[in-house]
């Protein structure tokens, strides 16, 4: 059986494009405007990709025939969390050049992947209704949005994200009690913990993991605690650590700097105690230990150590300065989600051509 066709939309560096080869769809044009990530996916893929405006593209677009499924995942600052949360940012505007994209290739599937809060704060309900109207318009009888945790799809990593997934005459589906959630299911598995992840690679320094960020860590003087010593503040910076024998939090696209989660090593390859956690409980007990300074093996997240979180193969390769293969890191859809998203969808369309 011949792979079913896709076209890729603000690409990135790849991501949603390996989890969704993996699945059965082959990728026969990606676009994106960065143009180090563009290098990067020349680096992993065989298909073709075109750098720029996507906007600039639609049109080209009327020579794909019998395309099964478009994809991609809009800029996100506009909606984040994180971010500005600002409707008037011109990419926030770029989910409806996505659904431009769906309504002249005329796919039989689309996945459009953004951030949490699209789906479920009400400053954004506007936007979602104009989404689910947009595909009904278009032809998409069934359409759902789906908020899903990558942890619990093998990633290790606590990072919540939507899914918004239309499929043109979907009989099967569209009668289900359950819809797609139900598909997604068979696709869940536990993730490894950063330690075993990370024990993989190998030390910093060493030949898998060389890719050092060197941004200073210190203390912060006015800490902000929690009950755990992986929340709060209690080093300078927005790089939060990262607990050992758990998952990691959402990646920033602003990696690179201080930024950039924080690992104690000596846990890791040592089997060492958490120098965190010891400072925190000291904290939280009241102490206030003068002239600390961090030991030397807490250090920052490596490039291979970030890909890895995001479930990018071992062998992957990436183009640009170390900022931009952080920022590359962080924007993109963890390969493994992608994967379980792709495969419920490939069980979807096999199940309606019964």
């Amino acid at each position: 059986m011949s792979k079913r066709k896709s076209i890729s939309l603000f690409t990135g560096a790849g991501g949603m494009d390996v989890g969704l080869s993996r699945a059965g769809f082959n990728v026969v044009w990606a676009n994106e405007i960065d143009t180090d990530a563009c290098e990067t996916y020349k680096l992993n893929h065989k298909g073709e990709i075109e750098c720029g405006d996507i906007r600039n593209f639609i049109e080209k677009l009327n020579s794909f025939e019998n395309i099964d499924l478009v994809f991609g995942g809009p800029p996100c600052q506009g909606f984040s969390v994180a971010g500005k949360m600002d409707p008037n940012d011109e990419r926030s505007k770029l989910i409806f050049s996505f659904m431009d994209v769906v309504e002249k290739v005329k796919p039989t599937a689309f996945i459009l992947e953004n951030v949490k809060a699209l789906a479920v704060l009400e400053k954004w309900a506007p936007v979602r209704n104009a989404l689910f109207e947009k595909a009904r318009s278009l032809g998409y009888d069934f359409t759902e949005l789906v908020l899903l945790n990558a942890t619990d799809y093998g990633v290790p990593q606590k990072r919540e994200r939507m899914f918004f997934i239309g499929i043109k005459n979907a009989k099967s589906i569209a009668k289900s009690m359950t819809g797609f959630s139900e598909y997604l299911k068979k696709y869940q598995k536990k993730a490894l913990p950063i330690r075993e992840l990370f024990a993989e690679l190998g030390p910093v320094g060493t030949e898998r993991n060389q890719k050092v960020c060197r941004a200073k860590i210190t203390l912060a003087r006015e800490p902000i605690l929690r009950r755990s010593a992986y929340a709060g503040m209690i080093f300078n910076g927005a790089g939060r650590p990262i607990d050992a024998d758990g998952y990691s939090n959402t990646l920033p696209a602003s990696m690179g700097g201080n930024r950039t989660p924080i690992v104690d090593e000596n846990q890791i390859f040592n089997g060492g105690g958490s120098w965190i956690e010891n400072y925190h409980s000291k904290l939280w007990a009241g102490e206030r230990p003068e002239d600390v300074t961090p030991p030397n093996y807490l250090r920052r997240i490596t490039v291979e150590e970030a890909a890895r979180i995001q479930t990018f193969p071992e062998n992957y390769k990436f183009s640009g300065r170390q900022n931009s293969i952080y920022s590359q890191i962080g924007n993109a859809v963890p390969c493994e989600l992608a994967h379980a998203v792709g495969a419920a969808l490939q069980d979807v369309l096999n199940d309606e051509e019964l």
